[in-house]
Protein backbone atom coordinates (compact mmCIF):
# COMPACT_ATOMS: atom_id res chain seq x y z
CA UNK A 1 0.00 0.00 0.00
CA UNK A 2 0.64 3.53 -0.56
CA UNK A 3 2.32 5.51 1.86
CA UNK A 4 -0.38 8.66 3.45
CA UNK A 5 1.06 9.87 6.15
CA UNK A 6 4.54 10.72 7.57
CA UNK A 7 6.10 12.19 10.80
CA UNK A 8 8.06 15.84 10.21
CA UNK A 9 11.27 14.02 11.17
CA UNK A 10 10.81 11.69 8.63
CA UNK A 11 10.59 14.12 5.93
CA UNK A 12 13.63 13.46 3.56
CA UNK A 13 15.80 16.76 4.40
CA UNK A 14 15.88 17.22 0.58
CA UNK A 15 11.96 17.69 0.26
CA UNK A 16 9.93 20.33 0.63
CA UNK A 17 7.08 21.15 2.96
CA UNK A 18 3.62 22.99 1.33
CA UNK A 19 1.86 24.05 4.00
CA UNK A 20 -2.30 23.78 4.04
CA UNK A 21 -4.19 26.78 6.10
CA UNK A 22 -7.84 25.27 6.93
CA UNK A 23 -9.85 28.60 7.27
CA UNK A 24 -13.56 29.49 8.74
CA UNK A 25 -15.27 32.41 6.71
CA UNK A 26 -15.86 34.33 9.59
CA UNK A 27 -12.27 34.28 10.97
CA UNK A 28 -10.36 33.49 8.06
CA UNK A 29 -8.59 37.23 7.59
CA UNK A 30 -7.11 37.16 11.30
CA UNK A 31 -5.51 33.81 10.16
CA UNK A 32 -3.65 35.17 7.27
CA UNK A 33 -0.52 36.60 9.15
CA UNK A 34 2.68 36.62 7.22
CA UNK A 35 1.66 36.81 3.85
CA UNK A 36 2.59 39.49 1.89
CA UNK A 37 0.14 42.22 0.47
CA UNK A 38 0.12 41.11 -3.37
CA UNK A 39 -0.82 37.58 -1.86
CA UNK A 40 -3.62 38.60 0.25
CA UNK A 41 -4.68 40.88 -3.06
CA UNK A 42 -4.46 37.46 -5.04
CA UNK A 43 -6.63 35.99 -2.00
CA UNK A 44 -9.20 38.89 -2.63
CA UNK A 45 -9.46 38.90 -6.39
CA UNK A 46 -10.16 35.30 -6.83
CA UNK A 47 -12.87 35.77 -4.10
CA UNK A 48 -11.84 33.01 -1.33
CA UNK A 49 -14.27 33.56 1.17
CA UNK A 50 -13.04 30.08 3.43
CA UNK A 51 -16.95 28.72 2.21
CA UNK A 52 -16.91 24.95 2.51
CA UNK A 53 -14.39 22.95 0.19
CA UNK A 54 -13.42 26.55 -1.70
CA UNK A 55 -9.89 25.75 -2.34
CA UNK A 56 -7.21 28.32 -2.98
CA UNK A 57 -3.15 27.79 -4.17
CA UNK A 58 -1.13 30.92 -3.33
CA UNK A 59 1.78 31.01 -5.41
CA UNK A 60 5.56 32.33 -4.38
CA UNK A 61 7.13 34.79 -6.16
CA UNK A 62 9.62 31.57 -7.69
CA UNK A 63 6.25 30.20 -8.89
CA UNK A 64 6.19 27.28 -6.43
CA UNK A 65 3.74 26.98 -4.15
CA UNK A 66 3.68 29.40 -0.62
CA UNK A 67 0.41 27.67 1.18
CA UNK A 68 -2.69 26.58 0.22
CA UNK A 69 -6.18 27.97 1.79
CA UNK A 70 -8.93 25.46 2.10
CA UNK A 71 -12.33 26.48 3.29
CA UNK A 72 -14.06 24.92 5.98
CA UNK A 73 -17.12 26.35 5.87
CA UNK A 74 -19.77 27.65 8.49
CA UNK A 75 -18.64 27.37 11.84
CA UNK A 76 -21.76 25.30 13.11
CA UNK A 77 -19.98 22.03 13.04
CA UNK A 78 -22.13 19.47 11.18
CA UNK A 79 -21.61 16.82 8.38
CA UNK A 80 -21.42 18.58 5.35
CA UNK A 81 -18.31 21.28 6.96
CA UNK A 82 -16.94 18.35 8.71
CA UNK A 83 -13.32 17.13 8.22
CA UNK A 84 -14.33 14.85 5.44
CA UNK A 85 -14.29 17.93 3.11
CA UNK A 86 -10.46 17.72 3.00
CA UNK A 87 -10.90 14.84 1.18
CA UNK A 88 -11.71 16.59 -1.74
CA UNK A 89 -8.15 18.65 -1.29
CA UNK A 90 -6.63 15.92 -1.19
CA UNK A 91 -7.92 13.83 -4.47
CA UNK A 92 -6.59 16.77 -5.81
CA UNK A 93 -3.22 17.65 -4.70
CA UNK A 94 -0.04 16.21 -6.63
CA UNK A 95 2.37 14.04 -5.34
CA UNK A 96 4.46 16.25 -2.32
CA UNK A 97 4.47 16.69 1.45
CA UNK A 98 1.70 18.56 3.03
CA UNK A 99 1.04 19.93 6.90
CA UNK A 100 -1.73 21.76 8.20
CA UNK A 101 -0.26 24.66 10.00
CA UNK A 102 -3.76 26.13 10.98
CA UNK A 103 -7.46 24.43 11.73
CA UNK A 104 -10.65 24.91 13.64
CA UNK A 105 -10.91 24.04 17.20
CA UNK A 106 -13.19 21.35 15.68
CA UNK A 107 -11.38 19.67 13.23
CA UNK A 108 -9.37 16.92 15.05
CA UNK A 109 -6.06 15.84 13.48
CA UNK A 110 -7.42 12.07 13.70
CA UNK A 111 -10.34 12.93 11.44
CA UNK A 112 -8.00 15.04 9.28
CA UNK A 113 -5.53 11.84 8.39
CA UNK A 114 -8.45 9.78 8.15
CA UNK A 115 -10.07 11.70 5.66
CA UNK A 116 -7.23 12.65 3.59
CA UNK A 117 -6.36 9.18 3.50
CA UNK A 118 -9.64 8.19 1.94
CA UNK A 119 -9.47 11.38 -0.02
CA UNK A 120 -6.48 9.78 -1.96
CA UNK A 121 -8.09 6.77 -2.54
CA UNK A 122 -7.68 5.28 -6.54
CA UNK A 123 -8.75 1.82 -7.44
CA UNK A 124 -5.46 1.78 -9.67
CA UNK A 125 -4.98 -2.25 -10.02
CA UNK A 126 -5.73 -2.17 -13.84
CA UNK A 127 -4.06 1.15 -14.55
CA UNK A 128 -0.37 0.87 -16.04
CA UNK A 129 0.84 4.58 -14.74
CA UNK A 130 -0.23 4.39 -10.52
CA UNK A 131 -0.25 7.99 -9.29
CA UNK A 132 1.45 8.21 -6.20
CA UNK A 133 -0.26 10.19 -3.50
CA UNK A 134 0.09 13.53 -1.48
CA UNK A 135 1.17 12.60 1.79
CA UNK A 136 0.08 14.61 5.19
CA UNK A 137 2.50 15.33 7.82
CA UNK A 138 1.44 14.57 11.11
CA UNK A 139 2.82 15.80 14.38
CA UNK A 140 3.17 12.55 16.52
CA UNK A 141 3.54 8.50 15.98
CA UNK A 142 0.16 7.74 17.25
CA UNK A 143 -2.12 9.42 14.51
CA UNK A 144 0.52 8.64 11.91
CA UNK A 145 -0.15 4.68 12.94
CA UNK A 146 -3.62 4.49 14.44
CA UNK A 147 -4.47 6.49 10.90
CA UNK A 148 -2.48 5.07 8.74
CA UNK A 149 -4.23 1.29 10.08
CA UNK A 150 -7.68 2.61 9.37
CA UNK A 151 -7.16 3.88 6.56
CA UNK A 152 -5.21 0.81 5.00
CA UNK A 153 -7.95 -1.20 5.67
CA UNK A 154 -10.55 1.07 4.36
CA UNK A 155 -8.17 1.00 0.84
CA UNK A 156 -8.60 -2.81 1.13
CA UNK A 157 -12.25 -3.25 1.85
CA UNK A 158 -12.73 -0.91 -1.17
CA UNK A 159 -10.31 -2.42 -3.83
CA UNK A 160 -12.34 -5.54 -2.93
CA UNK A 161 -15.66 -4.51 -3.57
CA UNK A 162 -14.25 -2.61 -6.77
CA UNK A 163 -12.06 -5.67 -8.18
CA UNK A 164 -14.26 -7.18 -11.19
CA UNK A 165 -15.94 -10.35 -10.58
CA UNK A 166 -13.76 -12.37 -12.97
CA UNK A 167 -10.73 -11.36 -10.38
CA UNK A 168 -12.99 -11.54 -6.97
CA UNK A 169 -14.90 -15.21 -7.61
CA UNK A 170 -15.48 -17.35 -4.56
CA UNK A 171 -11.62 -18.68 -4.70
CA UNK A 172 -10.55 -14.84 -4.63
CA UNK A 173 -12.35 -13.42 -1.88
CA UNK A 174 -11.31 -16.42 0.68
CA UNK A 175 -8.15 -16.03 -0.89
CA UNK A 176 -8.59 -12.33 0.90
CA UNK A 177 -9.72 -13.34 3.75
CA UNK A 178 -6.44 -16.04 4.18
CA UNK A 179 -4.03 -12.41 2.97
CA UNK A 180 -5.84 -10.86 6.21
CA UNK A 181 -5.34 -13.96 8.17
CA UNK A 182 -1.67 -14.33 7.38
CA UNK A 183 -1.18 -10.89 8.00
CA UNK A 184 -2.42 -11.20 11.78
CA UNK A 185 -1.72 -14.28 12.62
CA UNK A 186 -5.41 -15.23 13.01
CA UNK A 187 -6.43 -18.84 11.96
CA UNK A 188 -8.68 -19.81 8.47
CA UNK A 189 -10.86 -22.65 8.13
CA UNK A 190 -13.28 -23.25 5.05
CA UNK A 191 -16.14 -25.34 3.93
CA UNK A 192 -16.67 -25.78 0.74
CA UNK A 193 -19.38 -26.85 -2.16
CA UNK A 194 -20.74 -30.53 -1.34
CA UNK A 195 -18.96 -29.87 2.21
CA UNK A 196 -21.96 -27.69 3.53
CA UNK A 197 -24.30 -29.76 2.79
CA UNK A 198 -22.28 -32.54 4.92
CA UNK A 199 -21.91 -29.45 7.50
CA UNK A 200 -25.37 -28.69 7.28
CA UNK A 201 -25.09 -24.98 5.57
CA UNK A 202 -27.57 -26.17 2.66
CA UNK A 203 -28.60 -22.25 1.97
CA UNK A 204 -25.71 -21.61 1.58
CA UNK A 205 -24.96 -24.47 -0.88
CA UNK A 206 -28.10 -23.75 -2.93
CA UNK A 207 -27.66 -20.03 -3.40
CA UNK A 208 -23.64 -20.98 -4.48
CA UNK A 209 -23.99 -24.29 -6.50
CA UNK A 210 -25.13 -23.48 -10.05
CA UNK A 211 -21.77 -21.24 -10.15
CA UNK A 212 -18.56 -22.33 -11.90
CA UNK A 213 -16.82 -21.86 -8.65
CA UNK A 214 -18.66 -23.48 -5.44
CA UNK A 215 -19.86 -22.00 -2.70
CA UNK A 216 -18.05 -21.61 1.08
CA UNK A 217 -17.93 -20.25 4.26
CA UNK A 218 -14.97 -19.16 5.45
CA UNK A 219 -14.30 -18.56 9.52
CA UNK A 220 -11.07 -16.51 10.88
CA UNK A 221 -10.35 -16.70 14.76
CA UNK A 222 -8.14 -14.58 16.79
CA UNK A 223 -7.37 -13.24 20.07
CA UNK A 224 -7.46 -14.03 23.52
CA UNK A 225 -10.24 -16.52 24.44
CA UNK A 226 -10.64 -14.56 27.85
CA UNK A 227 -11.76 -11.60 26.20
CA UNK A 228 -14.92 -10.57 25.09
CA UNK A 229 -16.66 -12.78 22.22
CA UNK A 230 -17.20 -10.29 19.13
CA UNK A 231 -18.33 -11.99 15.81
CA UNK A 232 -18.84 -10.68 12.43
CA UNK A 233 -20.83 -11.85 9.96
CA UNK A 234 -20.79 -10.76 6.43
CA UNK A 235 -22.85 -11.38 2.82
CA UNK A 236 -20.25 -12.52 0.70
CA UNK A 237 -22.04 -12.90 -3.11
CA UNK A 238 -18.99 -11.91 -5.58
CA UNK A 239 -22.00 -11.67 -8.17
CA UNK A 240 -25.37 -11.38 -8.29
CA UNK A 241 -27.44 -12.11 -11.23
CA UNK A 242 -30.35 -11.98 -9.55
CA UNK A 243 -30.49 -15.76 -10.00
CA UNK A 244 -33.89 -17.32 -11.98
CA UNK A 245 -35.46 -14.11 -10.98
CA UNK A 246 -32.71 -12.45 -13.22
CA UNK A 247 -32.50 -8.76 -12.58
CA UNK A 248 -32.31 -6.22 -15.26
CA UNK A 249 -28.73 -4.58 -17.04
CA UNK A 250 -29.12 -1.62 -15.46
CA UNK A 251 -29.65 -3.57 -11.97
CA UNK A 252 -26.79 -6.13 -12.66
CA UNK A 253 -24.45 -3.34 -13.57
CA UNK A 254 -22.49 -3.08 -9.98
CA UNK A 255 -23.49 -6.31 -8.60
CA UNK A 256 -19.41 -7.01 -8.31
CA UNK A 257 -20.48 -5.03 -4.73
CA UNK A 258 -22.69 -7.78 -3.30
CA UNK A 259 -19.66 -9.24 -1.38
CA UNK A 260 -19.41 -5.49 0.25
CA UNK A 261 -20.70 -7.27 3.08
CA UNK A 262 -17.47 -9.15 3.65
CA UNK A 263 -15.51 -6.66 2.23
CA UNK A 264 -17.08 -4.47 5.69
CA UNK A 265 -15.75 -7.69 7.85
CA UNK A 266 -12.56 -7.84 6.64
CA UNK A 267 -11.71 -4.26 6.94
CA UNK A 268 -13.56 -3.93 10.16
CA UNK A 269 -11.83 -7.46 11.40
CA UNK A 270 -8.42 -5.92 10.19
CA UNK A 271 -8.38 -2.51 12.23
CA UNK A 272 -9.21 -4.53 15.37
CA UNK A 273 -6.09 -6.97 15.04
CA UNK A 274 -4.25 -4.35 13.76
CA UNK A 275 -4.82 -2.12 16.97
CA UNK A 276 -4.42 -5.34 19.15
CA UNK A 277 -7.97 -4.65 21.09
CA UNK A 278 -8.96 -6.80 23.93
CA UNK A 279 -11.22 -8.91 21.79
CA UNK A 280 -11.66 -12.59 21.10
CA UNK A 281 -12.16 -12.14 17.32
CA UNK A 282 -14.39 -14.47 15.03
CA UNK A 283 -15.24 -13.21 11.64
CA UNK A 284 -17.76 -15.74 8.90
CA UNK A 285 -17.62 -14.81 5.46
CA UNK A 286 -20.92 -16.62 3.83
CA UNK A 287 -19.18 -16.74 0.23
CA UNK A 288 -21.25 -17.97 -2.90
CA UNK A 289 -22.16 -16.64 -6.61
CA UNK A 290 -25.89 -16.03 -7.29
CA UNK A 291 -25.14 -17.67 -10.92
CA UNK A 292 -27.98 -19.34 -13.75
CA UNK A 293 -27.50 -22.57 -14.81
CA UNK A 294 -29.64 -25.96 -15.03
CA UNK A 295 -28.99 -26.72 -11.17
CA UNK A 296 -29.84 -22.96 -10.21
CA UNK A 297 -32.23 -22.92 -6.92
CA UNK A 298 -35.51 -21.91 -8.07
CA UNK A 299 -38.57 -19.65 -6.81
CA UNK A 300 -41.01 -21.97 -5.12
CA UNK A 301 -38.07 -24.39 -3.87
CA UNK A 302 -38.74 -24.95 -0.42
CA UNK A 303 -34.70 -24.91 1.56
CA UNK A 304 -34.00 -26.84 4.44
CA UNK A 305 -31.21 -24.33 6.43
CA UNK A 306 -28.83 -25.05 9.81
CA UNK A 307 -31.20 -23.46 12.08
CA UNK A 308 -34.02 -25.97 11.17
CA UNK A 309 -36.48 -23.52 9.69
CA UNK A 310 -37.72 -24.70 5.95
CA UNK A 311 -37.91 -21.67 3.25
CA UNK A 312 -40.02 -21.49 0.12
CA UNK A 313 -37.82 -19.27 -2.08
CA UNK A 314 -40.01 -16.57 -2.97
CA UNK A 315 -37.48 -14.60 -5.19
CA UNK A 316 -34.23 -15.71 -6.01
CA UNK A 317 -32.71 -12.32 -5.69
CA UNK A 318 -33.12 -12.41 -2.15
CA UNK A 319 -30.39 -15.12 -1.71
CA UNK A 320 -28.24 -12.87 1.03
CA UNK A 321 -30.55 -13.58 3.35
CA UNK A 322 -30.23 -17.16 2.99
CA UNK A 323 -26.30 -17.27 2.70
CA UNK A 324 -26.25 -15.26 6.17
CA UNK A 325 -28.88 -17.63 7.82
CA UNK A 326 -27.13 -20.68 7.72
CA UNK A 327 -23.76 -18.20 8.85
CA UNK A 328 -25.81 -16.56 11.69
CA UNK A 329 -26.95 -19.78 12.50
CA UNK A 330 -23.24 -20.71 13.45
CA UNK A 331 -22.15 -17.78 14.71
CA UNK A 332 -24.97 -17.75 17.69
CA UNK A 333 -24.03 -21.93 18.56
CA UNK A 334 -20.52 -20.37 20.29
CA UNK A 335 -22.65 -17.93 22.23
CA UNK A 336 -20.99 -15.03 21.95
CA UNK A 337 -21.12 -11.59 23.76
CA UNK A 338 -22.36 -9.66 20.62
CA UNK A 339 -23.08 -10.55 16.75
CA UNK A 340 -22.38 -7.93 14.02
CA UNK A 341 -23.18 -8.23 10.47
CA UNK A 342 -22.80 -6.64 7.82
CA UNK A 343 -25.00 -6.57 3.89
CA UNK A 344 -25.54 -5.12 0.97
CA UNK A 345 -29.09 -6.75 1.16
CA UNK A 346 -31.57 -4.45 -0.04
CA UNK A 347 -32.78 -1.88 -1.99
CA UNK A 348 -35.35 -0.77 0.14
CA UNK A 349 -32.47 0.69 2.76
CA UNK A 350 -31.85 2.90 -0.24
CA UNK A 351 -35.14 4.00 -0.84
CA UNK A 352 -35.72 4.34 2.73
CA UNK A 353 -32.03 6.17 3.58
CA UNK A 354 -30.40 6.74 0.26
CA UNK A 355 -26.98 5.45 -0.52
CA UNK A 356 -24.94 7.05 1.77
CA UNK A 357 -26.61 6.65 5.49
CA UNK A 358 -27.04 3.05 6.28
CA UNK A 359 -29.66 1.41 8.43
CA UNK A 360 -28.99 -0.20 11.45
CA UNK A 361 -30.88 -2.65 13.45
CA UNK A 362 -30.53 -4.54 16.88
CA UNK A 363 -32.28 -6.45 19.53
CA UNK A 364 -31.18 -5.00 22.21
CA UNK A 365 -31.60 -0.84 22.89
CA UNK A 366 -28.34 -0.44 25.40
CA UNK A 367 -25.71 -0.15 22.97
CA UNK A 368 -27.48 1.76 20.48
CA UNK A 369 -27.21 5.44 21.71
CA UNK A 370 -23.29 4.95 22.27
CA UNK A 371 -22.85 3.73 18.82
CA UNK A 372 -24.89 6.39 17.17
CA UNK A 373 -22.85 8.89 18.97
CA UNK A 374 -19.72 6.63 17.83
CA UNK A 375 -21.14 7.56 14.25
CA UNK A 376 -21.77 11.09 14.38
CA UNK A 377 -18.47 11.89 16.59
CA UNK A 378 -16.30 9.91 13.75
CA UNK A 379 -18.41 11.54 10.92
CA UNK A 380 -19.47 8.12 9.83
CA UNK A 381 -23.39 8.10 10.42
CA UNK A 382 -26.02 5.30 10.24
CA UNK A 383 -29.33 5.19 11.22
CA UNK A 384 -31.32 3.00 13.83
CA UNK A 385 -34.39 1.77 12.24
CA UNK A 386 -36.86 -0.86 14.01
CA UNK A 387 -37.54 -4.66 14.00
CA UNK A 388 -41.60 -3.91 14.17
CA UNK A 389 -42.52 -7.48 14.67
CA UNK A 390 -45.77 -7.22 12.91
CA UNK A 391 -44.73 -7.19 9.58
CA UNK A 392 -43.07 -10.79 10.29
CA UNK A 393 -46.74 -11.55 8.74
CA UNK A 394 -45.41 -10.56 5.56
CA UNK A 395 -42.86 -13.53 5.39
CA UNK A 396 -45.57 -15.81 6.34
CA UNK A 397 -45.21 -18.92 3.70
CA UNK A 398 -48.84 -21.47 3.18
CA UNK A 399 -45.75 -24.22 2.89
CA UNK A 400 -43.24 -23.73 5.05
CA UNK A 401 -41.97 -22.28 8.04
CA UNK A 402 -41.76 -18.65 6.02
CA UNK A 403 -40.26 -17.54 3.13
CA UNK A 404 -37.47 -15.63 1.74
CA UNK A 405 -38.97 -12.32 0.79
CA UNK A 406 -41.67 -9.96 2.19
CA UNK A 407 -42.83 -7.92 -0.81
CA UNK A 408 -42.61 -4.19 -1.84
CA UNK A 409 -43.62 -3.45 1.88
CA UNK A 410 -41.03 -2.24 4.52
CA UNK A 411 -38.18 -4.38 2.67
CA UNK A 412 -34.79 -2.75 4.61
CA UNK A 413 -37.25 -4.64 7.94
CA UNK A 414 -38.78 -7.95 6.38
CA UNK A 415 -35.26 -8.16 5.92
CA UNK A 416 -33.59 -7.84 9.29
CA UNK A 417 -36.82 -10.09 10.80
CA UNK A 418 -35.68 -12.70 9.05
CA UNK A 419 -32.19 -12.55 9.71
CA UNK A 420 -33.14 -12.36 13.23
CA UNK A 421 -34.72 -15.62 13.06
CA UNK A 422 -30.97 -17.29 12.98
CA UNK A 423 -29.37 -15.74 16.45
CA UNK A 424 -31.76 -16.49 18.88
CA UNK A 425 -31.31 -14.57 22.22
CA UNK A 426 -27.79 -13.75 21.21
CA UNK A 427 -27.07 -9.96 21.04
CA UNK A 428 -26.94 -8.78 17.34
CA UNK A 429 -26.66 -5.75 15.15
CA UNK A 430 -27.41 -5.98 11.41
CA UNK A 431 -25.80 -3.03 8.94
CA UNK A 432 -28.01 -3.12 5.31
CA UNK A 433 -25.00 -1.38 3.52
CA UNK A 434 -25.04 0.09 -0.06
CA UNK A 435 -21.08 -0.54 -0.39
CA UNK A 436 -21.04 2.12 -3.06
CA UNK A 437 -21.21 5.62 -3.58
CA UNK A 438 -22.77 6.60 -6.81
CA UNK A 439 -20.94 9.96 -7.38
CA UNK A 440 -17.34 11.73 -6.17
CA UNK A 441 -17.95 13.80 -3.14
CA UNK A 442 -15.44 14.89 -0.57
CA UNK A 443 -13.56 11.32 0.73
CA UNK A 444 -16.01 9.65 -0.97
CA UNK A 445 -14.81 8.69 -4.36
CA UNK A 446 -17.60 6.67 -6.84
CA UNK A 447 -17.09 3.38 -6.67
CA UNK A 448 -16.73 0.89 -3.97
CA UNK A 449 -17.26 1.86 0.10
CA UNK A 450 -17.01 0.84 3.51
CA UNK A 451 -19.68 2.60 6.01
CA UNK A 452 -20.17 2.47 9.43
CA UNK A 453 -17.14 0.34 10.08
CA UNK A 454 -14.69 3.18 11.79
CA UNK A 455 -17.61 4.00 14.10
CA UNK A 456 -18.25 0.54 15.26
CA UNK A 457 -14.11 0.41 15.89
CA UNK A 458 -14.02 2.94 17.73
CA UNK A 459 -17.09 2.33 19.76
CA UNK A 460 -15.22 -0.96 20.45
CA UNK A 461 -11.95 0.72 21.34
CA UNK A 462 -13.70 2.68 23.88
CA UNK A 463 -14.89 -0.65 25.60
CA UNK A 464 -18.72 -0.81 23.92
CA UNK A 465 -18.29 -4.31 23.65
CA UNK A 466 -19.08 -6.08 27.39
CA UNK A 467 -19.05 -9.68 28.16
CA UNK A 468 -22.26 -11.33 29.41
Amino acid sequence: MSTFFIEKKAVPTDEAVNSIRICRPDSFVDDLGGLTEPQINFINAQKFLAEAGQTLILPAEDGKISTILFGAGKSEYSYTNSPILIGSLASILKSGYYEIVSKPDTWTEELIAIFWGLGVYKFDKYIKDQPVPPVLICSNEAVTQESTNIVTALHRGRSLINTPPNDMGPVALQQSAQDVADRFGATLNSIVGDELLQHNYPMIHAVGRAAAEPPRLVELKWGNQDNPKLTLVGKGITFDSGGLDIKSAAGMRIMKKDMGGAAHVLALGEMIMAANLPINLTMYLAIAENAISANAFRPSDVLSSREGLSIEVDNTDAEGRLVLGDALTKAAEANPDLIIDFATLTGAARVALGPTLPPFFSNRDEPVSNLLQSGTDQVDPFWHMPLWKPYLSLLSSPIADMKNAGGSFAGAVTAALFLQKFVGDTPWMHFDVYGWNPTNSPSKPKGGEIMSVRAIYHWLKNGGLKAR
